[in-house]
């Protein structure tokens, strides 16, 4: 036990990285630590409870953590720069596979020497991270809340979850958009839903998203609470994503999903994941038994199409889908967290 302090600059995007480190908070608060989280803006703690469905009421948000000097713990999400921690033990987590950013400069393998562990939430990242920086870090899954989403009867949904922006991670949700149009021509009564947070950068992309569904079945939600998500979850019968379509994945690892939170979450509501064969989807989805994974978007559709006509194997990778989810659950991410304290 013990007090620690917790540093993510892009906690105001509210998406699955914020989920990694408050989770890791949550854990420590859990097992009789005091977290403070730096942060200076007020209001984010609600901000984050009603998306991420946390409850962070023993958290603390404070304006400075000063690089953990005065703490036990310090556990830093990294930009790409490697900061100079001053906690008695210190956890560096990369979300990103950063590249590039001359990590093994002098200067950096100098305040590597204060850092103790460097984390990574995805082999895919990993593999990126440990040649740029010339280290050997270790993988630990982002945690997933599959025991709050259950399958339930079936509609004919297709969704996608994911942050509206075109900043250095777009999720393609306008492929999506497009593969759908074609999709709705040759398979009737399906409707496509679009959910994710449009809080930084993605008013103006949300807005030409919309105009080009306008005929179509397709609706765009924006700010989705967690409670209302699982629900819709449990509904779908698909789970499509085009995050890192068309993008080369050696030449910029950035811009592919790193892991794939919603991937995960939506297997656990027993919906079939088609997701572009990119970045971490890759050790979510083992293809053809518990999701698909496609390359081009005429194999999105036509799969989609096999999938919806064979109702029996359907049903079965729903299924394996189920099962596959439980490998990312909460517990396993408290029972890693702790073994590193």
């Amino acid at each position: 036990m013990g007090k620690a302090a917790i540093y993510n600059p892009y906690l105001d995007t509210l998406g699955g990285g914020e989920r990694y480190s408050l989770s890791f908070a949550k854990v420590l608060t859990d097992n009789g630590w005091v977290v403070d989280v730096e942060w200076k803006e007020v209001g984010i703690k609600e901000k984050l409870e009603q998306r991420l469905g946390l409850d962070l009421s023993d958290v603390n948000f404070v304006p400075d953590i000063k690089k953990g000097s005065g703490y036990d713990l310090c556990f830093w999400i990294s930009d790409g720069s490697i900061p100079l921690l001053h906690s008695r033990k210190n956890f560096l987590h990369f979300q990103v596979p950063f590249h590039d950013v001359d990590g093994k400069s002098l200067f950096n393998r100098m305040k590597l020497i204060r850092v103790n562990k460097i984390i990574c939430n995805s082999k895919f990242t990993k593999s990126v991270i440990d040649k740029e920086y010339g280290v050997e870090s270790l993988v630990v899954y982002p945690p997933v809340d599959v025991s709050k989403i259950k399958p339930k009867r079936k509609e004919n949904i297709i969704l996608y979850v994911g942050r509206f922006s075109k900043l250095v991670q777009s999720k393609r949700q306008d492929i999506l958009i497009d593969a759908f149009k074609k999709f709705s021509k040759k398979v009737y009564d399906w409707k496509l839903v679009l959910v994710g947070g449009s809080d930084v950068g993605g008013r103006e992309f949300v807005q030409e998203l919309k105009d080009n569904s306008q005929g179509y079945d397709i609706e765009i939600p924006e700010g989705v609470d967690f409670k209302t998500l699982t629900d819709l979850y449990g509904k779908v019968k698909f789970f499509w994503s085009a995050a890192g379509f068309d993008i080369n994945e050696k030449i910029h690892p950035e811009q592919v999903e790193h892991f794939g939170i919603t991937t995960v979450e939506a297997m656990a509501g027993g919906a079939v994941p088609l997701v572009f064969n990119a970045g971490g989807a890759k050790e979510i989805i083992k293809n053809g038994k518990d999701g698909f994974l496609w390359g081009k978007v005429s194999e999105l559709i036509k799969k989609t199409g096999e999938v919806v006509k064979d109702g029996g194997f359907c049903r079965e990778v729903s299924r394996n889908a189920v099962e596959k989810s439980k490998l990312f659950g909460n517990e396993k991410f408290n029972q890693e967290i702790l073994a590193l304290l």
